[in-house]
């Protein structure tokens, strides 16, 4: 559909721990159209969240999922 850009939320870290790491934790995953793939890009903790659709946001991954309790 050529979207060129959706996020992910793994809010309880169901995902594989090839993407998540061990041990899980909570992610944002950026996932960005390049060449008709998909490249996703985790984001977990204090890290700042890269995105270039909005890249004046200045957000953590944390502060995300801190705002939705």
């Amino acid at each position: 559909m050529g979207i060129p850009e959706y996020w992910i939320a793994d809010y309880a870290a169901l995902g594989a721990r090839k993407f998540i790491g061990n041990p899980k934790q909570p992610t944002i995953f950026v996932c960005e159209l390049v060449d008709g793939e998909y490249q996703m890009t985790p984001f977990q903790g204090n890290a700042a969240i890269s995105s270039s659709i909005f890249s004046q946001l200045n957000l953590t991954a944390q502060q995300i999922f801190d705002a939705a309790n």
